[in-house]
């Protein structure tokens, strides 16, 4: 794991934005793995700025977005389609049949779930997977006690985790109780992973992140496992930590 540290979070933007960048016209056919929340705003911000100074296209590239709320259509301004939609995709040259998120409403959800894993296997896996982390370590929607061999699949939302997300919504009981996520083993299958955290209140999931043990009860420490792992941390997060004791190959 690499462990970079910048002074604030749009600092955290600009050296995110300029990575995923760097990789787009480096290998124009890449799959980018995608995703939501407060976090990677600021980041797709910069990469619409970089795309409107005509720096990177996205004509060639595909992605796959972690997960979705069960319930809500692409045009609910709740769902993940919808959020990408508006924060990123119709702001770039991007092929829209190339963008895949989870679809919520589908009939069959396990068969959703297995149709999307072999949607992302036909493209020859992800190539750059970009993370959040949520406060109890849980990556996507993958929920402490999530098996660490799990593939795209349906899950219970913690309540932890709902009221989080309780502020895009105009009351805690409009939030989704369910949802499709990709499992820690599809995210594990990704190349290389690009992990964006911010702001005081993450300091002691990146510590736990960090130097705590591999657990399944905190997900996103299987992440010490995969061979490539980018971490980029705002002095917020970081607090008093001692990166050099931390840091390992």
């Amino acid at each position: 794991m690499k462990l970079i540290e910048v002074k604030n979070y749009e600092h955290m933007c600009e050296l995110a934005a300029s990575y995923i960048s760097d990789k787009v016209r480096a290998n124009p056919n890449i799959t980018l793995g995608l995703a939501t929340g407060g976090t990677p705003l600021g980041t797709y911000k910069k990469l619409i700025e970089d795309y409107k100074h005509g720096k990177t296209s996205y004509k060639q590239v595909v992605s796959f977005n972690l997960d979705e709320y069960i319930g809500l259509t692409g045009q609910s301004p709740n769902s993940y389609r919808y959020y990408m939609n508006d924060n990123f995709f119709d702001h770039i040259d991007i092929d829209q049949d190339n963008t895949f998120v989870p679809n919520g409403i589908a009939t069959d959800l396990d068969q959703e779930c297995k149709n999307y894993e072999e949607q992302i296997r036909a493209k020859g896996e992800i190539d750059l997977q970009l993370l959040g982390i949520g406060s109890n370590g849980h990556i996507g929607f993958n929920e402490p006690g999530a098996s660490f061999e799990s593939y795209t699949h349906v899950v219970e939302l913690t309540e932890s985790t709902r009221e989080a997300n309780s502020i895009y919504f105009e009351r805690m009981e409009d939030v989704p109780k369910k949802a499709i996520t990709m499992g820690i083993a599809s995210i594990m299958k990704s190349k290389e992973i690009l992990l964006l955290v911010s702001g005081e209140h993450k300091h002691d999931s990146l510590a736990k992140l960090l130097t705590g043990d591999l657990t399944e009860q905190f997900p996103a420490s299987i992440l010490k496992q995969h061979p490539s792992v980018t971490i980029i941390a705002d002095a917020a997060a970081i607090g008093n930590l001692n990166i050099k004791e931390v840091m390992y190959d």
